[in-house]
């Protein structure tokens, strides 16, 4: 969530910004800053209210020492005009907040400077891709025929159990997800990451807290009696740890990493790019957060997305990394990298990561505080990225490494596995 404070100093800047998401904010600025200032003069006019009050109220008691009995009970009999003024004061001003609240939760995050200008994903700037070259067979099968013929991913089993997007990992498949998931673990261990197991349901203050409430309701599974979500990421459970704490300067910066399940309706996907393991509504996610000095964020976005190509390049994926255009952007995000894995029977790239940086837009949301060395109180920033998302990495490791006598593993993930080659 913006603050009031930014778009009332910048205005032209905001809705610039925000028009590279293409996003018209104009209107929508101009009716915040107008509830703003009737907040302020409400405000004011409650304060000399309270004023006024404590002012009649210690001049009462020295009425009543003075034996001015008569003049004490006039003007305690005003004192309660006054409050019934305040308590309309207070009903009026709750309900400003509150209409300010309800429109600058429809603000996108302003995109970084840096943000390249763009439409759609087709405008998004390739910044790097790796050499590694992809041989495999002639006849070679996309990965839901090699799931099929190894006998590793049952999709029509998921159906029957529960629907489409929910396939079942049996033998080898089960096991290379595991290993997958340890392996991406162990990985962000060895980089100080501190390890979280959180809940997979949250309630609607953690939604909103990191920017999935009120935005996308469309995409969460609700349970409905208890109005709780399933995440669509672990960041969410995560960050929401930080959710109105203070925390201190040398605390930074705080590195967490955690596995959970993750839950998307993908909503209105179809189509050729839904097949196999390319689009689910379950999935197996290694999730890595950070909470840091607004100074370092995007140094520490630098170390984040080279972490993530770190990963790639252990298991010998053929990856390039993308610079999300302004049009492309997530609603929280002021910055963004993709992280691309090709798909050689496919002949396509497959988004495998996002690593973003929400610099205030979440902490103002959560409350997440910190307190410098003078003890002024500051947001903190937050970023997130996907260290990695399962399903298109265990599509990529079929397709690019089937051979014609099975498909072989990565060396690094061998001791993982447990074997070197499905087949």
């Amino acid at each position: 969530m913006l603050q009031i404070s930014y778009l009332r100093e910048n205005t032209t800047e905001a809705i610039e910004r925000l028009l590279i998401k293409k996003f018209d904010s104009k209107e929508l600025i101009k009716q915040i800053l107008e509830h703003d200032d009737k907040r302020r003069q409400t405000q004011l006019e409650l304060d000399n209210l309270f004023a006024e009050s404590n002012r009649i109220s210690k001049l009462i008691g020295e009425l009543y020492k003075a034996g001015k009995k008569t003049e004490a009970d006039d003007l305690k009999n005003h004192t309660i005009s006054i409050k019934q003024q305040s308590q309309e004061l207070e009903k009026k001003l709750r309900e400003i907040e509150d209409e300010i609240k309800q429109k600058l939760v429809l603000l996108p995050n302003t995109p970084s400077f840096s943000v390249p200008k763009g439409k759609s994903a087709d405008d998004n700037v390739v910044i790097y891709e790796n050499q590694t070259t992809v041989k495999i067979p002639e006849n070679s099968l996309p990965h839901w025929d090699l799931a099929k013929k190894y006998d590793i991913i049952d999709f029509e089993l998921g159906v029957k159990i529960t629907g489409a997007g929910f396939p079942v990992y049996k033998g080898k498949g089960a096991r290379l997800q595991r290993g997958l998931i340890n392996f991406f673990i162990d990985e962000a261990l060895k980089k100080g990451y501190f390890e979280i197991q959180p809940p997979i349901l949250i309630n609607e203050d953690s939604g909103f807290g990191t920017g999935q409430l009120p935005d996308k309701e469309g995409q969460m599974y609700h349970a409905s009696i208890e109005n709780f979500f399933l995440i669509p990421t672990a960041e969410v459970p995560i960050t929401n740890i930080y959710r109105d704490v203070i925390l201190r300067e040398e605390d930074f910066p705080i590195k967490n990493v955690g596995y959970t399940p993750c839950f998307r309706r993908e909503a209105g996907s179809y189509g050729k790019d839904v097949r196999g393991l390319n689009r689910l509504h379950q999935f197996d996610k290694v999730e890595i957060v950070q909470i840091c000095h607004p100074e370092n964020s995007y140094a520490i976005l630098e170390e984040m997305q080279n972490y993530v190509q770190s990963l790639l390049s252990k298991l010998g994926l053929k990856y390039r990394v993308l610079k999300l255009c302004g049009g492309d952007m997530g609603f929280a995000s002021a910055f963004t990298y993709d992280m691309e894995v090709y798909s050689a029977a496919q002949q396509k790239w497959l988004e495998v990561s996002s690593v973003s940086n929400f610099e205030t837009f979440q902490s103002n949301r959560l409350k997440l505080r910190f307190k410098d060395k003078n003890g002024k109180t500051h947001l903190a920033h937050t970023l997130n990225g996907s260290a990695l998302a399962l399903p298109r990495i265990v599509a990529a490791l079929l397709e690019n490494n089937q051979t014609e006598n099975g498909i072989l593993m990565p060396d690094i993930l061998i001791p993982y596995l447990g074997f070197d080659k499905i087949s």
